[in-house]
C-alpha cells in the first residue's frame, strides 16, 4: 500500500508542476515511470496493467488526430480562416467569428489539435489589422475550451468519460452543447468587457493589403471534410464511437499525395503515453488503497450533490490538470444514484476548469507557447482576469442546467 501512495503522489505531483524540477522528466514520462513502478513493485501483475489501459480511449484519441492532421495538410483551416476573416469589419464581429469558429471547431476534432492550427492563423490576421494580439489569442484558448464541452470528441477528458460511463454520443451533446454556448457567449462578453477600447467601438478594422489565395489541396480538403461529416453521423447513429474514428483516420492514410511521416508528426505520442501511464498508475491505487470502505469515507462529502461534485472537480483539475482528475474520480462515481449524471457534471467542471488559469488545461498552455514563438507573451494576471469569472459562471451555469435536465 504504501508503495502504490508514493508512486502515485510523485506522479500526480509531477502532473501538477509540469515536470520534475532540476530533471527533464515531464508529464508524459512520469506516468509511464509511475505505471512501470507500479509493476515493478508488485502492485500489479502485468496482466493487471495492460488490463488497466482503455484502449478504447487511446483508439478513439488516435484516430482524431489523424483525421485533424489531414485537414490541416490539406488547408482547410486556412480555407475557414479566408473565408471568416474578410467578412469581420469591425473587431468585435471579429472577436465573435474567432470564439465561434475555434468553439465549433473544438467540440468535434478535439480542442488541443485546434489550438495548434488557430493560434498561427490569429496572429497572422491581427498583424495585418494592426490590432493587439492578446484579447483575440485568449479568445482562442478560452473558447476551446468551453466549446469542447460539447461533445465526446471535444477533448481528452470527454473521450475518457464517453469510454467509461458508455453515454451516447447524442445524449452527451443534447445535454452539454448548451453549456458550451453559455461558455462561448460569456467569453465574447468578458473579453469585450474587458478589453473596451478594442472592442466597444464603432471604429471599422483597417483595410489591408489582399492576400493571396489560401493554399489548398482541393482533393484532399474535400476527402477529409467528407470523412469528417460522415464520422460525425456515425456518432450520433450510435456506432462505436472509437472504432468508427480509427477506421476513418486509417482510411485517410490511403492517399498519393501525403506522406505518411507528415501525419505521424502530427500526432501527439506523448499525449497517448501519458494516457497509458496514468491508467495503471490509477489502477494501483484503487487496488492497494481505494477499498469499498475508503470510496464510502469519501462519499460522506455528498458527492451526489452536483454543486458539491462539480466544485471538488474543479479544484482537483486546477491542482492536478484535468485528465488525472478525471481518472482518480472513477471509483467514487459507480456508487452514485445517477452516475451518468455525475459523468456528465465531471465532463462539464474538469473542462471548464480549465479556463480558470493560464497552466489550467494543455490549449492554454498550447496557445502561449505558440504565441511566444511569434513574440507575444501572453502573461497570467490578464489570462485570469478573463478566465477566473469566466470558469465560475459557466460552471455555476452547467450545475444549474444540469440540475434542471436531469431533475
Amino acid at each position: 500500500m504504501i508503495a502504490a501512495i508514493l508512486i502515485f503522489a510523485m506522479t500526480y505531483l509531477v502532473m501538477a508542476v509540469g515536470k520534475l524540477p532540476g530533471w527533464r522528466l515531464d508529464r508524459a514520462g512520469a506516468a509511464l515511470l509511475g505505471g512501470s513502478l507500479m509493476v515493478g513493485t508488485g502492485v500489479l501483475t502485468l496482466d493487471e496493467a495492460y488490463r488497466a489501459i482503455d484502449m478504447e480511449t487511446i483508439t478513439l484519441l488516435l484516430g482524431m488526430m489523424i483525421v485533424v492532421a489531414n485537414l490541416r495538410l490539406s488547408g482547410f483551416f486556412r480555407l475557414v480562416n479566408g473565408f471568416v476573416v474578410p467578412r469581420a469589419h469591425y473587431p468585435i464581429v471579429l472577436l465573435t467569428a474567432i470564439v465561434l469558429t475555434t468553439g465549433i471547431l473544438s467540440a468535434f476534432l478535439v480542442n488541443d489539435t485546434i489550438c495548434l492550427v488557430m493560434t498561427p492563423l490569429v496572429i497572422d490576421v491581427i498583424e495585418r489589422l494592426d490590432r493587439n494580439p492578446v484579447p483575440y489569442l485568449l479568445a482562442v484558448a478560452l473558447a476551446s475550451n468551453a466549446g469542447s464541452v460539447a461533445t465526446i470528441t471535444g477533448n481528452p477528458q470527454n473521450m475518457i468519460i464517453g469510454s467509461l460511463a458508455h453515454i451516447p454520443y447524442g445524449t452527451f451533446v443534447t445535454t452539454l452543447a448548451p453549456v458550451a454556448g453559455v461558455g462561448l457567449v460569456l467569453t465574447i462578453v468578458l473579453i469585450a468587457l474587458i478589453y473596451r477600447q478594442e472592442f466597444l467601438t464603432r471604429e471599422k478594422l483597417a483595410a489591408t493589403a489582399p492576400q493571396p489565395p489560401a493554399r489548398y489541396h482541393g482533393p484532399l480538403v474535400w476527402r477529409s471534410v467528407l470523412t469528417v461529416l460522415v464520422m460525425i453521423v456515425l456518432f450520433f447513429l450510435g456506432l462505436p464511437i472509437a472504432q468508427v474514428a480509427i477506421l476513418a483516420g486509417a482510411l485517410l492514410l490511403v492517399t498519393r499525395r501525403v506522406k505518411p511521416e507528415k501525419i505521424y508528426f502530427d500526432i501527439d505520442w506523448p499525449l497517448l503515453v501519458m494516457f497509458t501511464g496514468l491508467f495503471i498508475v490509477v489502477a494501483g491505487l484503487e487496488k492497494t488503497v481505494l477499498t469499498p470502505d475508503a470510496v464510502a469515507e469519501v462519499g460522506k462529502l455528498d458527492l451526489a450533490s452536483l454543486p458539491i461534485l462539480a466544485t471538488v472537480t474543479a479544484v482537483l483539475s486546477n491542482i492536478v490538470s484535468n485528465v488525472p482528475a478525471v481518472l482518480v474520480l472513477k471509483p467514487f462515481v459507480a456508487g452514485l444514484a445517477d452516475p451518468q449524471r455525475a459523468w456528465l457534471a465531471i465532463a462539464m467542471a474538469s473542462t471548464l476548469a480549465g479556463n480558470f488559469t493560464l497552466i489550467g488545461s494543455v490549449a492554454n498552455l498550447i496557445v502561449a507557447q505558440r504565441a511566444r514563438q511569434r513574440g507575444v507573451t501572453i502573461a497570467f494576471w490578464p489570462y485570469f482576469t478573463v478566465g477566473a469569472p469566466l470558469t465560475v459562471l459557466s460552471i455555476a451555469f452547467g450545475v444549474v442546467w444540469l440540475g434542471w435536465v436531469g431533475a
